[in-house]
This record gives structure tokens, sequence and C-alpha cells, in this order.
């Protein structure tokens, strides 16, 4: 039995849940999604599992789970980014969002979500559990496909996505401007 850590609108903990009641409650809960890029800007998608409790199938971020009780939400990112992808790399903290979202099987994410970031270049090792696929696009290309195929993309991703690029834009150094 997994439990998650219930938190008020500022993250502040306040009890603990059973998963799965968490998510039948709608219960605000911790959680964290982590985005890699490689070293050309192109961002990793995982296609996740059809046998997930929610979103089967949907492609998504890099990884996305919840922080056990006790347990630092970064340490838990890495955790999962190593189960799930075979990925071993820096992360680091952007920025943090808190949405709600209701699912035909009667399932609510409602989540406070630490959004983590890394670079990563290397060979990618899938859990067949937790990822039915997975490639890199690039920005422009996501920003394309959610908006002419948005219902292949989880709800999270939608929400996540736009602040993401934002952030990458500002960290990234744009080229001069030809006109003078």
């Amino acid at each position: 039995m997994t439990e998650v850590v219930l938190v008020n609108e500022f993250d502040a903990p306040i009890g603990t849940m059973e998963k799965m009641e968490a998510h039948r409650l709608a219960q605000l809960h911790r959680a964290f999604s982590v985005f890699i890029f490689n070293s050309n800007g192109d961002m990793l998608l995982q296609q996740r599992a059809f046998s997930k409790y929610h979103s089967g199938g949907l492609w998504t971020n890099a990884c996305c789970s919840h922080p056990l009780p006790g347990e630092d939400t970064l340490k838990a990112a890495r955790r999962r980014l190593l189960e799930e992808m075979g990925i071993e790399t820096d992360l680091h903290k952007i920025f943090e969002f808190t949405y709600k979202s209701k699912f035909d099987n009667g399932l609510t994410e409602y989540e406070f979500d630490h959004v983590f970031t890394g670079q990563y270049d290397g060979e990618i090792s899938a859990d067949d559990e937790e990822v039915n696929g997975y490639c890199f696009k690039s920005l422009a290309e996501i920003k394309h496909l959610l908006r002419i195929d948005g219902e292949s993309y989880t709800a999270w991703f939608h929400v996540a996505f736009p602040l993401v690029e934002k952030w990458f834009y500002e960290q990234v150094p744009q080229p001069a401007s030809a006109g003078y």
C-alpha cells in the first residue's frame, strides 16, 4: 500500500493517505514532474504504459510520481527517474504548480506538483511496466502536437509544458537579431 503526502495549498504536509484513496477522494497531495532535455534542447517524452491506473497510453514528460511520506521531493524525483527511465542525472527544481483533473474512471488528480529539470544524452532503459515508449522532440514540435492532437497528452502536461517552455527560453541565450 503506497501512501501519498496530503498538503494544503502552500504545500505544508497535513497527513498521509493511501494513493488510490487520495485519487478517489480528490485530496490535494504532493507530486513531482521531471522534464529532461538532451544537449540539442529536445525534450524527452514518455508514453505511459497502457496498464496505468489513469492516463494509460498518453504522452507526457519524462517522469511523474509522488514522494513517499518523509522522503525529500528531489530525492524522490531522482529515484523515480532511475526506476522508470533508467536515467541518473542532476535535477534542479524550476517551479511548482497546482492542478486538478477528473478522469473518466472516477479518479481525480489534485496535485501540488514540484517541477524538476535535467539534461541527459545517454542510454535510456525504460521500465516496460511504467513506459510504453519514449522519444525526444523539439519544443516547437511538441507545441504543435499539443495543438493538433492534444488528447494524446496527459492533463498535467498541458498545464506544465507552457511553463517549462517559458522557463527554457528564458534560460537559453537567443541569437542576436540580424536587423540593425
